[in-house]
């Protein structure tokens, strides 16, 4: 069965003193109002993280009764920042079954309330257990991808510089044009190179903000404007050192491929996109996993003005995670909000589109593992489906490792990727320097460095001695007389 959007809403994003029940409440409201609906079959709520955040739990049971709704049945999904896109597919499922006619989706969190140090310890969560033990939070492991993605794409570091800035100067620019965005002012290049760094190489100005919001949406089986196409949905390893790829998304991937599947429709077909931007390096992987653009040159889309908001393609028009706020319960069901609310014309005179016959939204959960991509366009399109149909796009699946049974206790290895972190979560001490280092019977360990304090002591590249400290692996550059004397050994062996 035909799936539609009959009512989105929204609160504003940012810090407010509201509960988070009463700022879902009133996106609910709005949401109700546009469909023209006093009740609905049921709700799906998404929350990633309310008992550590507030000190709730039962909360769909405790959202249905502050919402008016007792007795509605009430269902809570989690699949961490991508919850609410995970919450928004199991309530698609409901009414396409045919069991349900009409459904309201929350989504929400509430966060400022926390310091820093604490939202920071409750996002690396859900992080592996083992990567966690080093004090490796969700910018410390994106920070190592950005780095990957420089050195696999032959981006010096001030180029990689440049076009970090870029993502972050565009989607300040959209938000200054969303009024419920967290942010609503532009910044400048200056502004960008001021900002504090968070873990080298990416600064205050690359990381999506600590926020509260909600948004509501509804789909029902009646015909309306905005038809749901395509829904993807997949998962990747826990442990980031166990993936095959650093600089891409399997997760997003598979999903994308599912959407495109399930709409019948190619990348090419999308006018428009809101892509995962928690930080900044996710929005060029995303815009290439999705197959908007070849692998490594989604930073020249973006350097050409592609993905401007009057670019050829635009991407997080409504600011993205980045300006519009990041309350990660929240923000996979506020981009498939802004894109609906994009094709029904109502994004306003200076942020509204041209082109919003199909628009795409990909969500990520954790550290790119639990990836949903959402498909929308515009009922009047008038598709037939075609059995039998596959769509152009054919990603590389890249099967990702696993650690051998017998780890090694020492060796030597090649440094692929590393940071240094200075907004430490609780419990450690800034700044904190680690990374990931190849073996030579090429496992992938995640190490640290108590010693180093500047990344510019640091090369991608370096040959490192690994040694097992305290239950922790830890890498020391090896000494020059020791690499001249292992590259006499190679020459000897020759």
């Amino acid at each position: 069965m035909d799936v539609y959007v009959s009512g989105v809403g929204m609160t504003k994003f940012g810090k407010t003193k509201d509960s988070l029940e009463k700022m879902m409440g009133e996106a609910a409201a709005l949401a109700l109002k546009q469909a023209q609906l006093d009740r609905v079959d049921a709700i799906y709520i998404g929350v990633m993280n309310v008992e550590e955040f507030v000190g709730d739990s039962n909360f769909a049971a405790l959202l249905a009764d502050s919402i008016g709704m007792a007795g509605i049945p009430s269902t809570r999904v989690e699949t961490a920042s991508s919850t609410g896109a995970g919450a928004f597919e199991t309530a698609f499922y409901a009414v396409a079954s045919g069991h349900l006619k009409n459904v309201l989706i929350l989504a929400g969190e509430k966060m400022t309330h926390l310091s820093t140090a604490k939202t920071t310890r409750i996002l690396s969560e859900v992080i592996d257990r083992s990567e966690r033990r080093y004090g490796a939070t969700m910018p410390a492991l994106a920070a190592m991808i950005a780095q990957k993605y420089g050195r696999d794409y032959q981006l010096p570091n001030s180029k990689l510089e440049t076009i970090l800035s870029l993502v972050a100067i565009k989607n300040h620019f959209n938000g200054a044009l969303n009024p419920r965005a967290q942010f609503r002012k532009t910044i400048t290049r200056e502004d960008y190179l001021k900002s504090q760094m968070v873990s080298y190489p990416l600064r205050l100005y690359d990381c999506a903000p600590i926020t509260d919001g909600a948004a509501a949406l509804i789909l029902t089986s009646q015909p309306t404007a905005v038809k749901v196409s395509g829904i993807g949905h997949a998962t990747d390893t826990l442990a980031v050192r166990h993936r095959a790829s650093l600089t891409s998304f399997n997760s997003t991937k598979e999903a994308a491929l599912k959407a495109y599947t399930m709409a019948q429709l190619n990348p090419s077909d999308i006018r428009f996109a809101e892509v995962h931007d928690a930080f900044t390096p996710f929005e060029i992987i995303g815009t290439e996993d999705l197959g908007f653009f070849p692998p490594g040159e989604g930073w020249k889309a973006l350097e050409e003005g592609a993905t401007q908001l009057r670019g050829r393609f635009p991407v997080n028009p409504s600011g993205g995670l980045k300006s519009r706020g990041h309350p990660v319960g929240a923000s996979g069901l506020a981009q498939i909000v802004e894109i609906a609310s994009q094709m029904r014309g109502e994004a306003g005179e200076r942020r509204q589109l041209e082109q919003t016959e199909v628009g795409l939204a990909q969500s990520i959960g954790g550290l790119g593992n639990n990836n949903l991509v959402t498909i929308l366009e515009k009922s009047d399109r008038n598709r037939v489906a075609k059995p039998g149909w596959r769509p152009d796009y054919q990603p590389e699946l890249i099967v990702s490792q696993k650690d051998s049974p017998s780890p090694p206790a020492g060796g030597i290895g090649v440094l692929e990727t590393f940071t240094t972190l200075y907004a430490t979560p609780e419990g450690f001490r800034s700044p904190l320097t680690f990374g990931f280092v190849k073996t030579e019977s090429g496992e992938r360990l995640l190490a640290c460095n108590p010693d180093y304090h500047s990344p510019k002591k640091l090369k991608i590249g370096n040959k490192v001695s690994l040694t097992h400290r305290e239950g922790l692996y830890v890498f020391e550059k090896l000494p020059l007389l020791s690499r001249l004397k292992r590259r006499l050994k190679g020459l000897r062996s020759l």
